[in-house]
């Protein structure tokens, strides 16, 4: 059973607060994830390896089983600390995780999963891999179930059908067109034992889009000649693709503003797109090209 050093797997130090073990885990979350890297199997072990990782660190009884019994691979039996005996965590199947975390925890724990019992939070990627107990498991229900729900900005701006499994059942969720990072989604009575889902919405950071507030910022490439003599380029935009004048002598780093093209807002509107130029310059140039360039050069 080969040892794993959690807080390596996420780069992240032995004194890490909670706060940068979460953003370490979503960046490389991001960037491992099997919707950006279909077919890679190494990018699909890595996301798994990331999110089993966080699933222990994020958690503080399974961190500070880590600390004191990582080295070893396995808890002494009848460990009675951090609040579970025996691997026990409410029922919870964690085979797809490594030897080592199952010699710890015994199993215990789907992807980001903490411990299901007296109102403990439960990280929704468990909720999705519907490892709530089997057929006669002894399972501890809580009244409300809380977890977080992942999505792309993208989703967040045209909103997206989900579908989870909870306690065996099947549920189906709307995220609502704009909808904003840490917004809370409750389905009612959809819980284990008649209680409330709750789910706080984590919308992805993106490649090619920040947003703050209404507005969204992004960036276009402009060619020389278009930068210099003005003319028009093609954006993209979360809803498809817009048309920006460049006025002649732009400079590289110069924003402007396509107005509506932003967030949506609840009043119906949007926010604006603030686009930020960056002219470039062939890689390779024709004789003639060359040519024009020098005459340019030495007319400067």
């Amino acid at each position: 059973m080969a040892y794993k050093d959690y807080y390596d797997v996420l780069g992240v130090s032995r004194g890490a607060s909670d706060a940068d073990i979460k953003s370490a885990y979503r960046k490389l979350a991001k960037q491992y994830h099997p919707d950006k890297n279909a077919g890679d199997e190494k990018a699909a072990e890595r996301f798994k390896e990331i999110g089993e990782a966080y699933a222990v660190l994020s958690d503080p009884e399974k961190r500070k089983v880590f600390d004191q019994f990582g080295h070893t691979g396995q808890v002494p039996p009848g460990y009675q600390g951090g609040g579970f005996q025996g691997g026990d965590f409410g029922g919870f199947d964690g085979s797809q995780f490594s030897d080592f975390f199952q010699g710890l925890f015994g199993g215990a724990g789907r992807r980001g999963g903490a411990g299901f019992q007296g109102g403990a939070q439960v990280n929704l990627e468990d909720l999705l891999g519907g490892g709530l107990g089997g057929a006669g498991q002894s399972r501890r229900f809580v009244q409300n179930v809380e977890g977080e729900l992942q999505v792309t900005l993208e989703e967040a701006f045209s909103g997206s059908d989900e579908v989870i499994n909870v306690d065996g059942k099947r549920l189906s969720l709307r995220v609502p067109a704009g909808t904003r990072d840490g917004a809370r989604l409750r389905l009612a009575g959809q819980g284990p034992g008649g209680g409330d889902v709750l789910l706080t919405i984590r919308v992805l950071e993106d490649a090619r889009f920040d947003l703050d507030g209404d507005h969204l910022t992004t960036s276009v490439d402009v060619p020389a000649p278009v930068a210099a003599l003005g003319g028009d380029v093609t954006v993209q935009t979360l809803s498809g693709k817009g048309n920006l004048s460049v006025p002649p002598g732009s400079s590289g780093g110069r924003r402007m503003r396509l107005r509506g093209q932003g967030w949506p807002r609840k009043d119906g509107t949007r926010g604006d797109l603030y686009v930020r130029l960056n002219v470039t310059v062939p890689a390779t140039l024709s004789d003639e090209q060359k040519d024009l360039y020098r005459r340019l050069r030495d007319l400067g």
